[in-house]
C-alpha cells in the first residue's frame, strides 16, 4: 500500500510539472503597423535567446510561441528602428515601428565580407539590393549596374547572345592593362575575363577572335541580396593588388523564414530588335565616281532613279535602295524562367535555385542557352550557437552557337551595314548555288552572312563551378574567429566548322579547344571589437592571412584544310593538325590587418595593411605592401550627442 501510494504522488508532481510548463508556453499574436497605422509585411521578429520567429504577412500579422512572460520579441526592418516589446501576460500585442531616417545607421559590406555602419566608412562604398537587379531583366548581370552606381561604367556590348559588357570604375587606370574591377562573390573571387580569350586571342579592329563573353554573366540575378561597389584605393586596399581597379561585393541569398512552403516561381518573356541605326544614304546606287559597277563594294554611282542596270548576276535591274539591316536582323526572343525555395528550420537556413535562360538571338544562327543550379545552407550550432557552418554550390552550364565577330574581316554587322545600297541581301537568303557553293556578289571574297549562319559555325560550352565554405566562432560577444575555403573552376570546350564551299576554303576546316580554369583560396581572420572600452573610446582589431592558387590552361587543335570534304575530325587534314597549347600558374600568399578607433560614435580613424608575397616575382623582390587610412567624421551627431540642435 505504501509503494502504490509512492507511485501516485509521483505521478502527481510529474502531471503538475507537466501543467505549469503548458500553461507557461502559449500563443502570441498581433499586427505591426507603422506611426500612420499602416500594416508592414515582411518584418522580421524573433524571440530572443532563441531560434523562434519569422516573418509578417501582408497584412501585417504575426504569431509565434513563448515560453514565460518574460520573453522578448526584437522585431526588425530595413528603413525602420528597431524594438523590443516584453510579452508579459497578453495573447495580443500591437507594435508600431517608426522609420529610421538616419541612413547612417545601415550596415554595408565591406572587404573581405565585414559588414561596417555607413557611418563608420571613411572612403566611398555604395550597395545595390538584388531586388533591383531581378527587376531589370538584363541579358548580362553587368548591364544591371548600369546608372546604378556613382563612377562606374558599363560598356555594353552588341555583338549577340553571351557578348561581353566591361566595367570601370572612375575611369581607366592602365593604358595597356586591363581596368577591370576584382569580383568576389559570397567571398570567393570569380574570373570576370572579359571578350577574346584563349590560345591567339586578339582583339583588333581587323582580325578579331570570337567575344567568349565575361564571367560575372554567369551569376543569376535572381540570387543576388545585394551588391557594394567599393570604390578608391582606401576601400579596396585589403585585397591588394588584386583590387587595384576597385572591388565588386556579390552576397547571394541565404535561406529565411517563409511563410508556406518557401517556393516562388518567376518567368519573364522580351523580344530583341534593332534600337538604332546609322544613317543611310539612300541617293547613290552601287559604283564609284557617279558610274555603276556591280563589282563594286562603295555605293557613290549614278543617282538612284529606278534606271535599269545589268547587276553582278547578269540580271537587268531597277536601281532601288534597299534596307537590308532590317531585312536581316529579325526579331529576337529572351525568356528566362527561375524557380526558387528557402525556408529556415530551427537554426538552420536553406536556399536553393534553379534558372533557365535562353536567348534566341536577332542574329540569324546566334542563340545561347544557360543553366544555373545554386545551394546555399548556413546553420547555428553549439552552446548559444556560437558556431556558424555556411556552405554553397554554385553550378552554371552555358553554351552558346555562332558568336559573332566584331571589327571588320568575317563580321556579319560589317559585311551588312557596308553592302551597296542598291544590293538586295534577301536575294542571297538561300546560300547555296546549283553546285552546293556558297552563293554570294563577291568572287574570292566575303562571306554570305545567310550562308554563314549554316555553313560557318562555332559552339562553346562552359561548366563553372562556385564553391564556398566558412566556420565561424564567437568565443565571447567581442572576440570571433573564422576560416572560409573557396573555388572558382570551369572548363570551356570550343568546336568550329567551316563547311566546303568558300572562297576562303574550298573543302572546309575544323578545329577543337579546351580552356580550364582554376581559382582557389584558403583565408582565416581574427576579430576583436568593442565599444565604449575606456569611457567613450571604442575600437577593434582585425588579422587575417590568404593562400590563393591559380592556374589557367589551354589545348587547340585544327585541321586547317579537310582532305575528305565536310568530314569533320581533326584526323582528316590534308597535313598534319596544328597544336597549340599554354599554361600558366600563380600563387599569392597574404597576411592583412585592420584597427580602427572611435569616439562616441561619430569619429572614426580606420587603417589597414596587407602584404603579398607573389610567385611570378623574383625571390628578392617578391614581396610588397599596401596601407590605407580612412577618417569618418559625422559632424551632425557629434552636434547632437554634445546637446546641440540642428535646423
Amino acid at each position: 500500500m505504501e509503494k502504490k501510494s509512492k507511485h501516485l504522488l509521483m505521478s502527481l508532481a510529474l502531471f503538475l510539472c507537466a501543467t505549469i510548463a503548458l500553461a507557461q508556453e502559449r500563443q502570441v499574436s498581433g499586427t505591426v503597423r507603422d506611426t500612420a497605422g499602416k500594416p508592414l509585411a515582411n518584418i522580421s521578429f524573433l524571440v530572443k535567446g532563441t531560434t523562434t520567429g519569422g516573418v509578417t504577412d501582408a497584412s501585417g500579422h504575426f504569431s509565434t510561441v513563448v515560453k514565460s512572460p518574460e520573453a522578448v520579441l526584437l522585431f526588425t526592418a530595413i528603413n525602420f528602428k528597431s524594438k523590443e516589446v516584453k510579452a508579459g501576460d497578453n495573447s495580443t500585442l500591437d507594435v508600431t515601428l517608426e522609420h529610421q531616417e538616419n541612413i547612417l545607421n545601415e550596415v554595408v559590406v565591406t572587404a573581405l565580407g565585414i559588414q561596417k555602419s555607413k557611418r563608420s566608412i571613411g572612403y566611398s562604398v555604395q550597395e545595390v539590393k538584388g531586388q533591383v537587379l531581378s527587376d531589370a531583366k538584363e541579358l548580362n548581370l553587368v548591364n544591371d549596374l548600369s546608372g546604378k552606381v556613382a563612377g562606374l561604367q558599363v560598356v555594353r556590348s552588341g555583338n549577340g547572345p553571351g557578348g561581353s559588357s566591361q566595367i570601370t570604375l572612375r575611369g581607366n587606370n592602365s593604358l595597356t592593362g586591363l581596368s577591370q574591377p576584382l569580383i568576389v562573390v559570397d567571398g570567393v573571387p570569380m574570373d570576370n575575363s572579359t571578350g577574346r580569350v584563349g590560345i591567339g586571342s586578339t582583339n583588333d579592329f581587323w582580325n578579331p577572335s570570337l567575344d567568349m563573353g565575361n564571367g560575372l554573366s554567369d551569376i543569376n540575378a535572381d540570387d543576388i541580396a545585394s551588391i557594394s561597389v567599393l570604390k578608391g584605393p582606401a576601400a579596396a586596399a585589403l585585397y591588394g593588388s588584386l583590387g587595384g581597379n576597385g572591388v565588386i561585393l556579390i552576397t547571394t541569398k541565404t535561406g529565411r523564414k517563409q511563410p508556406g512552403l518557401g517556393i516562388s516561381v518567376s518567368s519573364s518573356v522580351g523580344f530583341e530588335s534593332t534600337l538604332t541605326n546609322p544613317k543611310m544614304q539612300n541617293s547613290f546606287a552601287q559604283g564609284t565616281n557617279g558610274s555603276y559597277d556591280s563589282l563594286s563594294s562603295l555605293s557613290w554611282g549614278p543617282k538612284i532613279a529606278g534606271q535599269m542596270v545589268t547587276d553582278w548576276s547578269g540580271k537587268q535591274v531597277a536601281l532601288q535602295p534597299y534596307n537590308n539591316v532590317a531585312n536581316f536582323f529579325k526579331g529576337g526572343v529572351v525568356s528566362n524562367q527561375n524557380v526558387s525555395f528557402q525556408q529556415q528550420y530551427n537554426s538552420t537556413s536553406v536556399y536553393a535555385s534553379y534558372n533557365r535562360f535562353d536567348d534566341k538571338s536577332m542574329i540569324p544562327g546566334a542563340k545561347l542557352s544557360r543553366n544555373n543550379i545554386t545551394a546555399r545552407a548556413v546553420t547555428k550550432f553549439g552552446n548559444n550557437e556560437s558556431w556558424t557552418l555556411d556552405t554553397k554550390v554554385q553550378f552554371i552550364n552555358a553554351t552558346a552557337y555562332n558568336r559573332s565577330l566584331e571589327g571588320q574581316n568575317g563580321s556579319i554587322f560589317a559585311t551588312i551595314y557596308s553592302l551597296p545600297r542598291t544590293l538586295n541581301i534577301l536575294n542571297f537568303k538561300n546560300p547555296l548555288d546549283a553546285s552546293g557553293n556558297m552563293y554570294w556578289w563577291q568572287k574570292g571574297s566575303g562571306m554570305n552572312p545567310y550562308w554563314a549562319a549554316k555553313y560557318n559555325l562555332n559552339t562553346d560550352t562552359r561548366n563553372r563551378y562556385l564553391l564556398y565554405a566558412s566556420l565561424k566562432h564567437k568565443f565571447t560577444n567581442w572576440l570571433t574567429a573564422e576560416a572560409n575555403a573557396g573555388a572558382d573552376m570551369y572548363s570551356t570546350n570550343t568546336e568550329t566548322k567551316l563547311y566546303a564551299g568558300s572562297p576562303g576554303n574550298v573543302s572546309g576546316q575544323y578545329g577543337l579547344g579546351k580552356q580550364t580554369y582554376q581559382q582557389t583560396n584558403y583565408s582565416g581572420m581574427i576579430t576583436a571589437k568593442k565599444d565604449n572600452l575606456f569611457g567613450k573610446l571604442g575600437g577593434s582589431i582585425m588579422v587575417g592571412g590568404n593562400l590563393m592558387s591559380w592556374q589557367n590552361s589551354a589545348i587547340g587543335i585544327s585541321a586547317g584544310t579537310l582532305k575528305v570534304p565536310n568530314l569533320f575530325t581533326v584526323t582528316n587534314s590534308t597535313g598534319y593538325a596544328s597544336v597549340s597549347q599554354s599554361l600558366s600558374q600563380k600563387k599569392i600568399n597574404s597576411v592583412y590587418g585592420s584597427a580602427e578607433l572611435n569616439y562616441d560614435g561619430y569619429l572614426f580613424l580606420s587603417g589597414t595593411f596587407r602584404n603579398d608575397w607573389s610567385s611570378t616575382l623574383s625571390p628578392q623582390n617578391k614581396s610588397y605592401f599596401y596601407p590605407s587610412v580612412s577618417l569618418s567624421y559625422v559632424f551632425t551627431d557629434m552636434i547632437n550627442q554634445n546637446g546641440g540642435n540642428l535646423p
